[in-house]
């Protein structure tokens, strides 16, 4: 089994990498964040805890990873997981090979921004370290448990066979982590009925059963479901024609718009960040008090939609950033959720602080709980899971040559 998993995560602008050891509870992390513009820079901690701050003006993916990884070749770690958004229907996690690396860049399409640059992060961590085990743990991959009747969409058949238009779901690490770590501190493991809540920047919503998701908010993209920072979420499909026809604009401005303009910053005309949100309304600003009540009626409204697919409801988990750290946003949800008998403790709710675990309701009604969420964690779990497999067949392979 491996000791160390170095984690590496490659989103549009910017990378986040981790290394995980084994016998050790303190990671080795960063964050390059602002890629392609003169103030990209890597910032983190080392093992010793001493922060990282580098400048690297104007660095591409690549010149990030090269100057963030060369910091960490002297760890020698003995796997690497590559967080990928989405595989298709892939349904685990894989050890890279030329197969899977054709995978990634076919499903290129159903995620322009993320799998291209997932595909710069593996180039690079192969260069670097030519010799060490890789494993691509997919986003979409926890979701593929879904029934045909919460991932087809209503459309012409031939759209799902020959060109495999259906719903994939997203943040799939953070929903199996949290409901398993969740659930476990419920007293029932991967039993039972649970909804969870990851809410940031990028939201969703899960229905798991027994461990399994059965349904989830997000679709073919990311795009797809509740309100979050940039993104709009669910809106009328014939938005497009109604821009395009009305306005005159192309495809490519309508998704710019409902991927990059809209959500909380497009209903507050102000900005994407909860946190300052939650400010300006306590000030009075009508807008960002619109916003907040859109997201959270949106989310409660997404959570009792997703409840049709548990045969019963033990509870809800939140995590993510707003998730974890905002009490507010957690009560106004579920104020919109009187009738599934959620009781909430406000004095629990209250105290509360980050990358703190606790449960939230006052002991009876369905269990509410906010669990931080450990990507990286989970990501490091299932890579060396799946080195440790390879090797075990390996082995198995050589004790059957050598009884012959």
């Amino acid at each position: 089994m491996p000791k160390s998993v170095l984690v590496i995560n490659c989103g549009s602008s910017s990378i986040k990498f981790a290394l995980l050891l084994e016998d050790q509870d303190f990671r080795i992390h960063g964050l390059a964040e602002n890629l392609g513009t003169p103030e990209a820079r890597i910032k983190g901690v080392t093992m010793g805890n001493e922060p990282i701050d580098i400048s690297i003006p104007n660095a591409d993916h690549r010149q990030a990873l090269e100057v963030g990884l060369e910091r960490l070749a002297n760890y020698k770690p003995d796997a690497i997981g590559h967080r990928i958004v989405h595989g298709g229907t892939i349904t685990k996690a894989e050890l890279i090979t030329d197969d899977i690396i054709q995978t990634i860049r076919e499903a290129t399409p159903l995620a322009p921004l993320h799998n291209p640059a997932h595909l710069v992060g593996i180039e690079a961590t192969q260069r670097l370290f030519p010799d060490l085990p890789q494993v691509a743990v997919f986003d979409t991959a926890f979701h593929q448990t879904m029934p045909a009747h919460a991932y087809r969409y209503a459309l012409p058949k031939y759209l799902y066979t020959h060109h495999n238009v259906r719903r994939y779901g997203f943040h799939g690490t953070s929903h199996a982590y949290v409901s398993e770590r969740g659930s476990e501190l419920a007293g029932s493991f991967k039993k039972g009925g649970w909804l969870t809540a990851h809410l940031g920047n990028g939201s969703s919503t899960c229905a798991i059963w027994n461990g399994q998701s059965v349904d989830t908010s997000m679709g073919l993209t990311p795009l797809e479901g509740v309100v979050m920072g940039t993104r709009s979420g669910d809106v009328d499909p014939s938005i497009h024609s109604f821009l395009a026809s009305n306005l005159g604009w192309d495809i490519y401005k309508i998704d710019k718009m409902l991927n990059s303009q809209s959500g909380l910053l497009g209903l507050s005309d102000l900005s994407n960040d909860m946190r300052t949100l939650i400010e300006a309304s306590e000030q009075g600003n009508e807008d960002a008090t619109l916003a907040i009540e859109v997201f959270c009626y949106r989310l409660a409204k997404s959570l009792a939609a997703l409840s049709c697919g548990l045969p019963q409801l033990n509870g809800l988990f939140f995590t993510g950033g707003i998730g974890e750290n905002s009490a507010f946003i957690r009560e106004k949800t579920l104020a919109y959720l009187p009738h599934f008998g959620f009781n909430l403790s406000k004095e629990a709710n209250d105290s509360l602080k980050r990358g703190t675990e606790g449960r939230i309701d006052a002991g009876t009604g369905p269990q509410i709980w906010v669990v931080p969420t450990d990507e990286e964690g989970r990501i490091a779990k299932e890579t060396a899971s799946v080195v440790q497999n390879e090797v075990n067949a390996f082995l198995a392979k050589k004790s059957e040559a050598v009884s012959a």
